[in-house]
């Protein structure tokens, strides 16, 4: 069975596993960098555990954070469990990101940061988000931070910019279903290096080192990532998640839509061997985009056209975390599918406004949101997966 998404991995993250990888995490922060166009970057457990970090360095509390409704509920949930409020802004059909003309209207005296998720690896419009910051600033004269959300757009660019380049600070995480992987992890970068020593220095005396048993069950888990998404035992892999509850174990200690909380280790520092596997998917990293864009313009050009089926744009600069495609009957698609050997993935199934822990306190709804959240499938964007599906589905070539 081809899965709905596969990490690009190869001998050389395998055998990272079993070398000595003293200094790896500070290897890492300073490669990462370099390839992400920033002058320094701080290494974290998770993402969600980066972004809280940096709110917390910087003592931003009890203020308002513009982000929008459409994206991972874990954004949310950093924003609220550093002591801030988010505040929900609808999102463009077109390209999944937050429609920036609502923004301003929801710019208010207790707004103190935005965060810019550039959703599926479509590049938010730079130069227009810089222009509403940097007007707000002067209208309420304060500080608003801008953070780029690059968890599915790493080195993706606007008009020749990389996004991470841009704004105060960007926020990477690297779990084996995003675009490279340092098993779990997270990274922060920064053009400011006294932003980035302020951050690092609370982390070194806020997050601890791990133990070796978690750089253990790091290797274990790492090899059986290799095993379970073998395209010859993910059918087996894939009747555990869908039709038995065996995995949920594993997957409700990290990650709970409808609960507020983090991961028992959020406060753990990054392992060396999770930053040796790191730096080996730096090295793979430009064929990693490369074939994902090849993959996306594949499926435009060759992906029957059904009644009903909204197909995503291929943009300039674009990094295709998933190929998105907005259906009438998602159930029906997923199912069809899956009995000819394809996992069909359904990312995204809510808006984050109407999730229990939220709806309490946000007033209006996000109607495009809800719409994506209930309507959108990604079709897998992994190394030679097209030819499989083509063959599959009788797709001509």
């Amino acid at each position: 069975m081809i899965p709905r998404f596969k990490p690009w991995l190869g001998w050389s993250e395998f055998f990272a596993l079993f070398r000595r990888n003293k200094g790896a995490v500070e290897r890492f922060e300073k490669e990462f960098a370099k390839d992400f166009k920033a002058v320094d970057a701080v290494a974290f457990p998770y993402g969600r555990s980066a972004q809280w970090a940096f709110f917390k360095a910087i003592g931003l509390e009890n203020a308002e954070i513009i982000m929008p409704a459409y994206t991972c509920s874990v954004v949310a949930h950093a924003v609220t469990l550093s002591g801030n409020h988010p505040r929900f802004i609808d999102i463009k059909l077109d390209d999944y990101n937050m429609d920036l003309d609502l923004i301003s209207a929801a710019i208010n005296e207790k707004t103190r940061a935005i965060i810019a998720t550039h959703t599926f690896g479509y590049p938010q419009d730079l130069d227009r988000l810089e222009a509403i910051v940097k007007e707000a600033e002067a209208r309420y004269g304060q500080k608003i931070w801008l953070m780029q959300d690059c968890c599915h757009a790493f080195g993706a660019e606007w008009n020749g910019r990389m996004i991470g380049a841009s704004g105060d600070v960007a926020v990477y995480a690297f779990n084996i279903s995003k675009l490279m992987t340092s098993i779990f992890g997270g990274m922060l970068t920064f053009q400011d290096q006294a932003l980035a020593d302020k951050v690092r220095a609370w982390r070194d005396s806020h997050y601890q080192k791990a133990g070796i048993w978690k750089a253990i069950q790091r290797r274990i888990y790492l090899i059986a990532v290799y095993i379970a998404f073998n395209e010859k035992i993910y059918g087996l892999t894939w009747w555990l998640q869908e039709k038995t509850s065996l995995l949920n174990r594993l997957t409700k200690s990290y990650h709970l839509d409808d609960k507020i909380h983090f991961p028992p280790d959020y406060l753990d520092k990054m392992l060396d061997v999770e930053a040796a596997v790191g730096l080996e998917q730096l090295k793979r990293y430009p064929k990693i985009i490369e074939r994902r864009r090849v993959n996306a313009v594949w499926y435009d050009k060759h992906l029957e056209r059904r009644t009903g089926w909204v197909f995503p744009p291929i943009v300039e600069g674009a990094t295709y975390s998933h190929y998105v495609v907005r259906v009438p009957d998602r159930v029906l698609v997923v199912n069809e599918w899956a009995e000819q050997g394809v996992h069909l993935g359904e990312l995204i199934q809510y808006s984050i406004p109407l999730l229990t822990e939220y709806n309490k306190t946000e007033l209006h709804r996000c109607l495009l949101s809800e719409q994506a959240s209930k309507t959108t499938i990604n079709f897998p964007v992994t190394e030679t997966q097209q030819a499989l599906i083509a063959s599959i589905k009788k797709i001509a070539i």
